[in-house]
């Protein structure tokens, strides 16, 4: 009896140890682990797909948008070469054929690009200042086409004593044409000149943005106003020519243009608008640069 009563006692505390080891082992398994601190959990699979899905949407949405502008342009050439007798810089009309042609590239088509270029995947990732200054030089390229433009239809109309600015179409398109000129000084001054404060840049970017969009809807609006103008001007019935009311072959061409410029424009403007193909901002490391 005496020699049982210290064997029992010394067994108790290897129990107690039992029981806490069994307890232990029920409440891991019944508790997730957490993830080591640094450790990030596995990649969504619906979160991966949805990214997927969007970057389809935004690659078909873009190769349409390349189709309509290049159609965009193909129809306005064929227009004025077909129809209207080709190119020249004499004062005559076919001086003033450039004028719908370089318009129609340069403030709607080329500017249109270089706005959806921020979006392009291949962009993403990648140094920010270099894509900044392709998007200048497109911008550059397409106010300095509609400038042409302009030339073009004011020296037709002073050659043959046709007064100028006078209809809606003209002040529309003037005013595009002018704000496209002002947002161009402006966008280059504050985001590609180094000595541009940061406050600013973030400052004028919602405005940068929304005058973009703002001259693109002037463009539209100053094309078609443009090309029914002219189509009222040129298809009276006259001359061996049947009028607009009967929808002649040329009518049909410059009405489609009409159409697939609003198209072109409306694909910019969504592709433009979808916050989730926004352009992934990278982090700042110098302060550089870090606003669009």
């Amino acid at each position: 009896m005496h020699q049982e009563a210290p064997a029992a006692l010394s067994s108790a505390p290897l129990l107690f140890q039992l029981i806490q080891t069994s307890s232990g082992t029920e409440a891991s398994t019944s508790r997730p682990a957490r993830p080591k601190p640094g450790l990030r959990p596995g990649p969504n699979i619906k979160d991966t797909g949805s990214r997927m899905r969007g970057t389809l949407g935004l690659s078909l949405s873009l190769l349409v948008c390349l189709t309509l502008g290049l159609l965009c342009v193909g129809l306005a050439c064929v227009w004025s070469s077909r129809f209207r007798g080709g190119f020249g810089w004499d004062g005559s009309g076919l001086e003033f054929n450039w004028h719908p042609v370089l318009m129609t590239t340069g403030l709607v088509v080329v500017y249109g690009y270089a706005s959806v270029l921020y979006r392009v995947p291949m962009t993403w990732g990648q140094s920010k200042l270099l894509w900044k200054l392709l998007h200048a030089v497109l911008m550059l390229v397409a106010l300095l086409l509609s400038v042409v433009g302009l030339c073009a239809v004011f020296d037709f109309h002073n050659k043959n004593h046709i007064p100028n600015i006078y209809s809606l179409h003209s002040w529309v398109g003037l005013c595009a044409v002018l704000l496209f000129a002002v947002q161009w000084g402006a966008g280059f001054s504050l985001f590609l000149l180094p000595w541009s404060p940061l406050s600013w840049r973030k400052a004028f970017k919602p405005v940068h943005v929304w005058l973009g969009g703002s001259i693109l809807g002037l463009s539209i609006a100053a094309c078609i106003s443009g090309i029914n103008e002219k189509l009222f001007f040129v298809l009276k019935g006259g001359n061996h020519s049947q009028p607009y009311s009967d929808l002649p072959s040329e009518a049909m061409l410059a009405n489609s243009l009409g159409i697939v410029i609003v198209a072109f424009g409306l694909v910019v403007l969504y592709v433009l608008t979808n916050k989730r193909w926004q352009r992934p901002e990278a982090q700042p490391q110098d302060g550089a640069y870090a606003v669009s």
